[in-house]
């Protein structure tokens, strides 16, 4: 299987084109998984299962080997990984600010230099993070600056 990418200009939309002879179970199983990493999250509180857009998503952060979800409001627990979060997800607008850390970088309100090479975000809650000195430039880049 041949996977091509092609870089375009920010006013143009960005689409997922699938050449295939025939739609078979490898071609059906890369749709459904482009399709659920699209906006839907679970998070856990107790025994209740929520489902959580993930543009209300602030953050996820990894405390005491258990994983986090943190939104405007509530909290929830995930069953996934940090890094598999990483994975799912930072393609689009969450980014690993800190080895804890993965951040909706559109929840940032402002960010600014902080000791050691590292910058505060201030998330559109008021709540501030510090984004670690090695995840600055990756930063600087996803937000243009």
């Amino acid at each position: 299987m041949k996977i091509s990418i092609e870089e375009i200009g920010r006013e143009q939309e960005e689409e997922i084109l699938i050449r295939c002879y025939e739609l078979n179970d490898q071609i059906l199983q890369i749709m459904s998984r482009l399709k659920s990493r699209e906006d839907i999250v679970m998070g856990y509180q107790g025994s209740a299962i929520h489902r959580i857009a993930l543009r209300n998503v602030y953050y996820f952060e990894a405390v005491d080997n258990k994983v986090f979800i943190y939104c405007h409001e509530q909290v929830y627990e995930s069953r996934q990984r940090l890094y598999e979060i990483e994975e799912m997800y930072g393609g689009g607008y969450f980014l690993r600010t800190s080895k804890a850390i993965v951040m909706n970088i559109k929840k940032i309100k402002y960010v600014s230099p902080a000791l050691n090479g590292r910058f505060e975000a201030c998330l559109d809650n008021g709540e501030k993070q510090i984004i670690s000195r090695q995840y600055v430039n990756a930063l600087k880049k996803k937000l243009m600056i």
